[in-house]
């Protein structure tokens, strides 16, 4: 085959995927997960049912090239954040990348899909994430702050992906995720409507209290 011809052929394949993906993004948006329909995304892109699953050969396989999509972007985020900042800065760049598009938090960090099981390639994405939230925390001082779940994370750090950081770095790391993802998900929730109180100042809080430094702003 031609090289012309094949690369046309791909950048076309890539441009119909990239229109399936966008209207995914847009059905999800409006009748979640539970409901994506792909014949009802072929509708809107103009194709036949069985044309549209010559790109996608089921609804897992296009719910994991979202998650891919929306890992890889978040990941983005983190790591540019981590080059000229240090925690706040991640945590930040992370409500930033939240607010920016809510439902795509949620489909990551929201109720898991029910049935469904993610590749091993889309945990890979997200644990470069968690490298960057070990990477920060080690470049920050010591709080000397012992707990029994350091040890306890001592002997369950497989999920640090071996990198030699201390117990402690690893329970700031794990405190810092939940916190700021307990908010974030109460917050994009609707959880805090009518309660009177900014999130933005919330999470904030919740960072000074999670840093020995002063990173409010």
């Amino acid at each position: 085959m031609d090289t012309d011809v094949k690369t046309s052929r791909e950048r076309y394949r890539a441009q119909v995927r990239a229109e399936i993906k966008r209207h995914a993004w847009e059905q999800l948006a409006t009748t979640g997960v539970s409901a994506l329909s792909l014949n009802a995304i072929a509708k809107h892109v103009g194709m036949s049912g069985p044309a549209l699953y010559r790109y996608f050969p089921s609804r897992d396989d296009l719910i994991t090239d979202l998650i891919r999509d929306a890992y890889r972007s978040l990941a983005d985020a983190v790591q540019a954040a981590a080059g000229p900042g240090g925690v706040a800065e991640v945590a930040y760049a992370i409500r930033e990348w939240a607010l920016a598009d809510p439902q795509r938090y949620l489909f990551l960090y929201g109720t898991p899909i029910p049935g469904y099981r993610a590749p091993g390639d889309t945990t890979e994405i997200s644990n470069e994430i968690m490298a960057v939230l070990l990477q920060v925390h080690a470049a920050d001082p010591d709080d000397g702050c012992a707990t029994a779940f350091d040890g306890h994370l001592g002997e369950h750090r497989e999920w640090a992906g071996g990198l030699p950081v201390s117990s402690a770095v690893l329970r700031r790391a794990v405190t810092f995720w939940t916190r700021i993802h307990g908010v974030l998900s109460l917050e994009l929730a609707g959880h805090f409507a009518g309660m009177g109180f900014d999130p933005a100042v919330l999470f904030a809080a919740e960072l000074a209290q999670l840093s020995t430094k002063d990173i409010s702003r």
